[in-house]
């Protein structure tokens, strides 16, 4: 079968399709007809070998797709040859099939594409864990959101919309702030060329962010550090800037508030049940269209390459899809 394969640790450029054998599924894993998988940070990460974990060499990229049952595992009872799904993966998505954990698969309801479910699981998983599971956030909170054009950070502006929260988006260029605002966002701040500090105080009536949703790290998670409102909640979420940042701890004691973290492929390691019933609620609500990922575009399986350095290069607004069948 056709895949894309990494046999090195040097970033997209050196992803080429080649044929490999059909994987084989175990007792709990099911094979999936793969009919589309989305491109992500994580992915571009993964294949550069900057992730926490490195998968062996060669590899198959591609954390997400959706795609038809063929065939299933001798302990699975959730699925059967035929069901159309979605699943989420460490690696594989980007080939003809994949196989994939019965607890991280989900059935696609009727209505909804390949195409849009397989924008679903990380994107909208990692903002439904973050802001319903660990910040527990209520209707009228504001929540900041960087990055917010991006796939997991529109993800978060979309579902916090749905959730009743205001929601302040953050972007890098002011070219995005039109599709963030489209999305649900109240205001927009572009971090590049306004003051954060003047700007969020301002549009909060100096209150500060109930919830900061950070995707960047670096020097932007130090500045909402310092802009939190009493009883707030800060989830670092990624650094995409590729620069941890450092908190003083009396900033958060100052203002009694709490500094969570948010690793969503590690709860679902450990609360595989948990996840599940996110996994369902959330192609819930796609199907009811509560929820609406944005594709940026889709591409061919050999174009993964190109999608990838889009996504590294920040031109990506929403998700990018790679079309297999």
């Amino acid at each position: 079968m056709r895949a894309v394969l990494c046999r090195s640790f040097t970033g997209p450029a050196d992803l080429r399709v080649g044929e490999i054998a059909e994987p084989k599924p175990a007792d709990d894993e099911i094979l999936i007809d793969v009919h589309a998988a989305s491109v992500s940070f994580m992915d571009q990460l993964l294949v550069s070998g900057l992730y926490q974990m490195r998968p062996p060499l060669p590899f198959v990229p591609g954390t997400e797709a959706s795609g038809v049952v063929v065939a299933i595992g001798e302990r699975v009872t959730q699925f059967a040859p035929g069901d159309r799904v979605a699943c989420s993966s460490w690696t594989g998505g980007y080939a003809e099939r994949m196989i994939a954990k019965e607890s991280k698969s989900v059935r696609l309801p009727d209505g909804v594409s390949f195409e849009a479910a397989a924008t679903i699981l990380h994107n909208y998983g990692t903002a439904y864990y973050a802001l319903v599971e660990r910040a527990r956030a209520l209707a009228g909170e504001t929540v900041f959101i960087t990055g917010a054009a991006g796939g997991v950070g529109l993800a978060a502006v979309d579902l916090g919309r749905h959730l009743g929260l205001r929601v302040i988006a953050g972007v890098g260029s002011d070219d995005k702030a039109p599709l963030v605002r489209l999305y649900g966002a109240s205001d927009v701040i572009n971090y590049r060329s306004e003051d954060l500090r003047d700007r969020i105080k301002s549009v909060t009536s100096g209150r500060g962010i109930d919830i900061g949703f950070d995707n960047i790290g670096g020097a932007i998670l130090e500045q909402m550090a310092r802009l939190m409102n009493w009883g707030g909640r800060l989830m670092p979420i990624g650094f995409t800037s590729g620069e941890i940042p450092q908190v003083p701890m009396n900033l958060p004691l100052l203002k009694n508030y709490a500094i969570i973290g948010v690793f969503v492929g590690a709860w679902a390691e450990k609360f595989s049940a948990e996840a599940a019933h996110m996994n369902d609620t959330l192609m819930q609500l796609l199907a009811d269209g509560h929820i609406r990922p944005h594709i940026d575009r889709v591409l061919p399986l050999e174009e993964a390459r190109d999608a990838m350095h889009a996504v590294a290069n920040r031109t990506v607004q929403g998700r990018i899809v790679l079309k297999i069948r």
